[in-house]
């Protein structure tokens, strides 16, 4: 869908055709499932360390913590998400992985850090009068949308706005920072990563996603060529590269593993919806279908772990509240796939009403319990808005382990 531009086509070397699956795997298996894996028994501990894989010296993906704490959108939970001073803080709090990244198209085929392509809760361009007729309603994946659009911008046009709070309801605090950073080009968080590396003396490890990558595809601005690119421009396209690659869309991740090596993870979102690559293509097949064993199977075929949001790991029930855990975790580390669940927030509208303390929409529950109850299941690793708090609930949870072993 769409004609490739010579950027895109330039993006399309790789060394083989080989789905490079097995070696990739066995480095993200054992960024999460490694030594610590080991020592506390988790589901698949076994079979990561015995891979051997370490990544490159020292610093590879062996080298990070289990679970693994991933700060989402950078620390989004105190800063404007996806900005450099939500990556750094999180980097600060001690964040294992930051994602930086949610990557979405310029008119002029520049990559830039955006939640959605739509960038009128994200950005200040409302208040740019010279952008007004850029205002215009648009169908993403299905679903009218109105706002301003990352393709319908320049990037010098872009880098004139500045990020604000996404949702100031709940948090009022990080209104503070509205107009202090602008959009972040990905490039230019490939270059910050390799800055924070020197400054920080270890390894930063980075999580983007292609977002919309049908929709752009569409319009000749795919995603995944782009990507590949500026990965090969800065050595950063092997499978113990830090960088892992993620997305909603199964055929973008697809694409991926024949572009790049890097470890690859497919998001999954609630279990009665549809990727929207599956819509596109009159693939009838929805979530439900992707985690039987049969299509977790197939996924491990051309990736090395799943984001499946937090409801598939434990559901919930028709007060919110958690249930009893699924099988997905056990049935995805039977075929070999590592999971990273998203997202745990403070804020008491996104927990389950009997971890809520009060009704203040900005103020936090008992998220400890919250992260203690994932925890337990056996998952990988976890996004979360506040990295902090996730590495205070792993402490917490590896000393209990450790104190009943």
């Amino acid at each position: 869908m769409g004609t490739q531009t010579p950027d895109e086509r330039a993006g399309t070397r790789k060394s083989d055709g080989k789905a490079g699956g097995t070696g990739r795997r066995a480095l993200l298996g054992a960024a999460v499932l490694g030594a610590g894996g080991a020592v506390l028994g988790l589901p698949g501990a076994a079979r990561a360390a015995g891979s051997g894989a370490r990544g490159h010296g020292g610093g590879g993906l062996g080298s990070l913590p289990v679970p693994t704490v991933i700060g989402h959108r950078g620390a989004s939970g105190y800063r404007p998400e996806h900005t450099f001073g939500s990556y750094e803080l999180a980097l600060d709090l001690g964040a294992d992985i930051v994602e930086a990244g949610d990557l979405v198209p310029t008119k002029d085929g520049h990559l830039v850090c955006r939640h959605e392509p739509e960038i009128g809760g994200t950005t200040d361009v409302a208040d740019h009068r010279e952008f007004a007729d850029r205002k215009t309603t648009k169908t993403l994946d299905g679903v009218p949308t109105t706002g301003w659009f990352t393709e319908d911008f320049t990037l010098a046009e872009l880098k004139t706005l500045r990020a604000v709070e996404r949702i100031p309801a709940n948090r009022p605090h990080n209104t503070l920072y509205n107009g202090r950073w602008e959009i972040p080009t990905f490039e230019e968080v490939l270059r910050w990563q390799d800055e924070q590396t020197r400054k920080r003396g270890k390894q930063v490890f980075i999580y983007p996603e292609t977002k919309h990558p049908t929709y752009f595809r569409a319009l000749g601005l795919g995603l995944e060529e782009r990507v590949a690119k500026l990965l090969r421009k800065y050595g950063k396209d092997q499978r113990n590269s830090p960088v892992i690659l993620q997305s909603f869309e199964p055929s973008s991740i697809q694409r991926l593993n024949k572009l790049v090596d890097n470890p690859l993870v497919v998001l999954l979102s609630g279990a009665n919806t549809r990727p929207w690559d599956f819509v596109e293509a009159g693939d009838p097949r929805t979530v439900a279908d992707l985690i039987t064993r049969k299509g977790l199977r197939e996924i491990a075929s051309y990736a090395q772990g799943i984001g499946p949001t937090v409801d598939l790991v434990i559901p919930k029930d028709a007060s919110g509240n958690f249930t009893e855990p699924s099988s997905l975790v056990r049935d995805a580390h039977a075929v070999g796939l590592v999971l990273h669940p998203y997202t745990v927030r403070n804020e008491n509208p996104f927990l389950p009403p009997a971890f809520r303390k009060g009704g203040d929409p900005d103020a936090y529950g008992d998220v400890f319990g919250v992260f203690q109850r994932y925890f337990e299941t056996g998952i990988d690793g976890i996004f979360t808005d506040n990295a902090d708090t996730g590495l205070l609930a792993r402490a917490d949870f590896l000393a209990h382990r450790s104190v009943n072993n």
